[in-house]
């Protein structure tokens, strides 16, 4: 039996979190770099597929980063989806590879989401392409599956809910997680409909 969407009136948004890389165990920032998944990413990026089976989809998008595309490839769309640059990661600049406590050893009152990284984006610079995307979905009207990073689906949220962008630091999501946002009385009545969703891996 095919599975449904959680509403029949109104489309709803699918995002998608790339599975773990070598950074996300170290806890090093992985904004433009290239990084591969490890082999338990994979795992998680195929059992996503079962988790996403029988859904369907008008439109598949994906960050250009290979964890992001490779994550879509191994959870079944790799070849129906569209390259979305708008998706990549925050870019961490001078601060890329750095964990936050390196990071706090110069700099002990850094906040990501308020201070951004030098020689890479702030929040405004990711809320803008945030709100590029969101405004492609609203357009469209159809039911998307978007394959990307923490920090941007963090910031996609809150602005999909019309919250301040910095609010999406609120916003846990661990690897290879699923969240739905979408609508609840109407179209102007933005919500987010399920948050961090794990609750399918067995690893």
């Amino acid at each position: 039996m095919e599975r449904q969407v959680m509403s029949d009136q109104f489309p709803q948004i699918y995002l998608a979190r790339h599975g773990e890389t070598p950074w996300t165990i170290t806890g090093q920032h992985t904004g433009s770099t290239d990084m591969p998944l490890t082999p338990k990413g994979e795992r998680n990026a195929t059992q996503l597929q079962g988790r996403l089976e029988g859904i369907r989809f008008n439109e598949v998008w994906t960050s250009p980063l290979q964890r992001a595309k490779r994550t879509c490839e191994l959870a079944g769309y790799g070849e129906r989806a569209r390259v979305v640059t708008e998706l990549a990661e925050w870019d961490c600049g001078a601060y890329e590879g750095l964990t936050r406590n390196e990071i706090h050893q110069k700099h002990p009152d850094w906040n990501l989401f308020r201070d951004g990284c030098p020689n890479g984006e702030s929040l405004t610079d990711v809320a803008t392409r945030v709100d590029r995307v969101i405004q492609r979905i609203r357009q469209r009207n159809d039911t998307c599956l978007l394959f990307a990073h923490k920090h941007f689906l963090q910031v996609f949220a809150a602005c999909w809910v019309g919250l301040p962008p910095e609010t999406g630091q609120r916003l846990f999501l661990g690897t290879a997680a699923l969240s739905i946002v979408g609508y609840h009385h109407d179209q102007s009545d933005s919500v987010i409909r399920l948050w961090n969703d794990r609750s399918y891996l067995t690893d």
